[in-house]
């Protein structure tokens, strides 16, 4: 079995992959979907950094902190990856970053070892880090997620069990 960790959408009728996990739903017609779950977004901070520059209580004080965000231009299925730079500031006016990063594990990265505030998948943190939610009823934008294969896997004793497995992890797993 091999892995291919990549933000490319690769074909699977030409047997580029066998499954894909996606973010958007299928283009192609010939594909079984099936969605996986919802993931949300909050914006976390270190328990270094919160000590340090203070736990914002509202919107506006996300003006007075360092924010991590993602690149200027993300990819067309992650538009809204930086809804923290512009959730309660004036239209056409978003705050600046101190940190910009093309990935998801580089902001999680920057944000544990205490570079300022990120907006941050809820799956992605683990529960005995030094990461605290701030502004905890305030979310981002929700990804949809989904397990994708072709119809001529359809019964494919590998693909379901993988499937399964998927789906099991996600239903155990709390966010």
């Amino acid at each position: 079995m091999t892995l291919i960790v990549t933000d490319q959408e690769l074909d699977l009728s030409k047997r580029e992959a066998d499954v894909a996990i996606r973010v958007v739903p299928p283009r192609q017609p010939d594909l079984i979907q099936r969605h996986l779950m919802t993931v949300n977004f909050h914006i976390y901070g270190s328990a270094d950094y919160l000590k340090r520059f203070g736990i914002p209580k509202s919107l506006e004080e996300l003006d007075r902190h360092r924010l991590v965000s993602n690149l200027e231009n993300p990819p067309a299925f992650f538009r809204n990856s930086n809804w923290l730079l512009e959730a309660g500031a004036p239209p056409g006016k978003p705050r600046r970053p101190i940190f910009r990063v093309n990935s998801i594990y580089g902001i999680l990265q920057a944000v544990a070892s205490g570079l300022g505030l990120g907006s941050l998948p809820d799956y992605m943190v683990p529960k005995d880090s030094n990461l605290v939610r701030v502004l905890p009823d305030l979310g981002g934008p929700g990804l949809d997620t989904f397990f994708v294969y072709p119809e001529a896997h359809r019964n494919s004793a590998r693909v379901a069990a993988f499937r399964d497995f998927l789906i099991r992890q996600i239903a155990e797993t709390e966010f």
